[in-house]
């Protein structure tokens, strides 16, 4: 079986800022990615039907045997059997939704060619998860903890806490990779699983409530309060106060300062004292910056803080108000809270922003990438380039409106 997620064009453009560097299914929702719980479920390798200039990054493999899963989709035992059950031409849906398609050999390169060839036999699924909204992401993150959290440890042993003054609450649902480091710490699971990944550290004084995952070779530095439905991706450091908040991976919040209901990209950096709100004082429901609209939409949450792009900076102090969507590439500073609609490469805070050029955004995220060992190749210029263009009529200075 040859899984290939595709994006749905509605839902990815749905999911920007995130979606801009990434296919839907690398979307970190719960322990792991979507891509990963795929291939956890089904023990197969899975590649990406996405857009063109992700495409060179994120490979897109044929077989003799095609399935295609919308990326947006989570999964679950009952949805995989459902899948795995479907002959050559069957699909999936739900309600108008293509879910699942068995294309067997059939090569099909965009999502319209996808939509169809699975009208003409169509069945419904069961209930599943589908990530549509980018505050969903925050939203079902618990749920999606819990999830992961039975796939991966299923038939498992954790390693043992092995500090005597850290305080645990609830040990069975507590699971800890090899090369923990954990000093004198309290974990309560009472509410919800606890994972720690490999090699990754809680420092003294940290105070975690599940659900919660650290990811491999993250840290919960000394007095961070982590209030639940949180996940930390891999290679990520996070401080202060966290509540209900999704950091992708290669991110840091290491500092004091609140970050609730909010969703972080990888390779982001939040100033000491960073605050972002996450409930406006009249108790009115959250509108956010929608790129589908090109303009604000009620999302129906009343709590909802920061939605930032990959590769995005806010200085020391920044404060970021209810509902703010941050894009790529943006370099956030100064007194006063910034506008609550940042487009990618922007530069400068509430006393106004001009462009982020982009010869200096490689430059920098050359320096930040080579502290993690890894590269700023020609396929990352390439796909940041596109962003960059992408984004030019979102920034207004730029045509003195």
């Amino acid at each position: 079986m040859n899984i290939i997620l595709f994006d749905e064009p509605t839902i990815r453009k749905a999911l920007l800022p995130f979606t801009f560097t990434r296919p839907v299914a690398e979307i970190r929702v719960g322990i792991l990615t979507i891509s990963d719980k795929w291939r956890e479920y089904t023990g197969e390798a899975v590649s990406f039907l996405t857009q063109p200039y992700l495409q060179e990054k994120f490979a897109l493999h044929f077989g003799n045997k095609n399935i295609y899963i919308n990326g947006a989709v989570c999964p679950n035992e009952g949805l995989v059997n459902a899948i795995k059950a479907l002959k050559m031409g069957e699909a999936l849906y739900h309600g108008d939704l293509l879910v699942a398609l068995h294309g067997d050999n059939l090569e099909l390169h965009t999502v319209d060619q996808l939509v169809d060839y699975a009208a003409s036999k169509r069945q419904e699924c069961g209930t599943c998860t589908i990530v549509k909204e980018v505050w969903e992401i925050f939203q079902f993150n618990g749920e999606q903890i819990r999830s992961d959290f039975e796939l991966l440890t299923k038939g498992r042993k954790s390693q043992p806490v092995g500090d005597k003054h850290t305080i645990v609450y609830n040990e069975e649902n507590i699971f800890i990779e090899e090369g923990v480091k954990i000093r004198a710490a309290v974990l309560n699971a009472e509410d919800g699983p606890i994972y720690l990944g490999k090699n990754s550290q809680v420092s003294e004084g940290a105070l975690i409530r599940g659900p919660f995952a650290l990811g491999e070779n993250s840290q919960v530095a000394m007095g961070a309060k982590v209030r639940g439905d949180v996940t930390v991706g891999p290679y990520c450091k996070i401080g202060g106060e966290v509540s209900a908040s999704v950091l992708f991976a290669y991110s840091n919040k290491g500092h004091d300062g609140y970050l609730g209901n909010s969703v972080i990209g990888e390779w982001c950096n939040l100033g000491a004292d960073t605050n972002t709100s996450n409930l406006k004082n009249n108790y009115a429901q959250v509108k956010l910056w929608s790129y589908v609209k090109n303009g604000f939409k009620n999302t129906g949450q009343q709590f909802c803080g920061l939605m930032m792009g990959d590769h995005s900076k806010c200085g020391i102090n920044t404060m970021f108000n209810t509902g703010t969507v941050v894009g790529v590439s943006a370099n956030i500073y100064g007194a006063g809270f910034p506008r609550n609609f940042v487009p990618s490469f922007s530069w400068g805070g509430a006393a106004g922003f001009e462009t982020y050029k982009i010869e200096k955004a490689f430059e920098v995220a050359e320096k930040v990438m080579a502290r993690r060992g890894i590269e700023l190749c020609d396929k990352e210029k390439a796909i940041l380039k596109t962003i960059y263009d992408y984004s030019d009529d979102l920034r207004a200075w730029d045509k003195n409106v």
